[in-house]
């Protein structure tokens, strides 16, 4: 152990912290970026709001409030020249109404879908999908309004909750229902028709090249158009790979290149060797000795 006295290492570490680097730390406290807490906090107001609130009163004082914390949100993080925090907060709560209309449709997309399912109440506060599939709907606003930051936040907030990652640049049609959820990965380029099933497990990811940023903006994942299901652990890549309409993609799929409306994807099945123990071997039996 050094000699040395406890204030010299405190100047030392001191020293170094504060000196300029121009790394990418640097860099991201240049840009600013809002407490993650609060911003998780703000989410899940709008999303309690949207989902719930009726009573005139309760809103009254909850919408003006909701567009002002997301203005104290946005003070904290570099915006583009000309941006107007507060015309986009504006903004923001007059579409509050279409989400609530869109969110309504995918719970009833959930009930008709889920033979499990009890009661409309029953989806909305049980269904790890329902919350993730709200706070993307929200965020989804933020990124049309042009929001940098939070809208990622928000979604990241609810895969940590929920295992269902659903960045806020995907676009999603009505009726969309993710049964389970856990495992779902959907890339931010996604474009997802109306009344499109998908079950736990399931990516739609894209091809990536070693250095990201080379195609940063194009269209690297999947297109499923209408009525599509896709069922656990199938695996869909490719920003020129399209599911056609009508179509299903069975379980552990792997898919790389577009197929027509109305097609069934299933994969080959793999060869099992099932043994019997203490006497032969039968194709139709199970080996428990794992």
């Amino acid at each position: 152990m050094s000699s040395q006295p406890p204030y010299e290492a405190f100047e030392a570490a001191i020293a170094a912290l504060a000196a300029p680097t121009g790394d990418a730390l640097e860099k991201a406290d240049d840009e600013g970026y809002p407490n993650w807490e609060e911003a998780a906090g703000w989410t899940e107001r709008a999303m309690r709001l949207v989902l719930h609130e009726r009573d005139p009163e309760v809103l009254a004082h909850a919408i003006p409030e909701l567009a002002r914390g997301l203005v104290a949100l946005l003070v904290r993080v570099r915006t583009p020249e000309g941006f107007d925090a507060a015309e986009v907060s504006r903004e923001f709560v007059t579409r509050l109404p279409r989400v609530r209309a869109a969110l309504a449709e995918d719970v009833e997309a959930a009930f008709e879908g889920d033979p499990a399912a009890k009661s409309f109440a029953e989806i909305i506060v049980a269904y790890p999908s329902i919350f993730a599939i709200s706070i993307y709907r929200l965020a989804h606003v933020l990124v049309e309004l042009g929001v940098p930051q939070i809208p990622r936040i928000m979604s990241e907030h609810a895969h940590a909750r929920t295992g269902v990652d659903i960045p806020p640049g995907a676009t999603i049609g009505r009726r969309f229902f993710i049964d389970h959820g856990t495992g779902v990965v959907i890339g931010e380029s996604s474009e997802i028709g109306n009344d499109v099933r998908l079950y736990h497990g399931v990516t739609l990811g894209a091809f990536s090249p070693r250095r990201g940023q080379t195609i940063k903006g194009t269209k690297r994942h999947p297109t499923l158009g209408d009525d599509v299901t896709i069922y656990p652990g199938a695996t869909i890549l490719g920003g020129d790979t399209v599911i056609g309409s009508g179509s299903v993609v069975n379980g552990n799929a792997y898919v790389t290149e577009s197929v027509p409306p109305g097609s069934r994807v299933v994969p080959e099945a793999p060869r099992h060797e099932v043994r019997q123990r203490g006497g032969k071997r039968k194709a139709e039996q199970v080996d428990w000795d794992i």
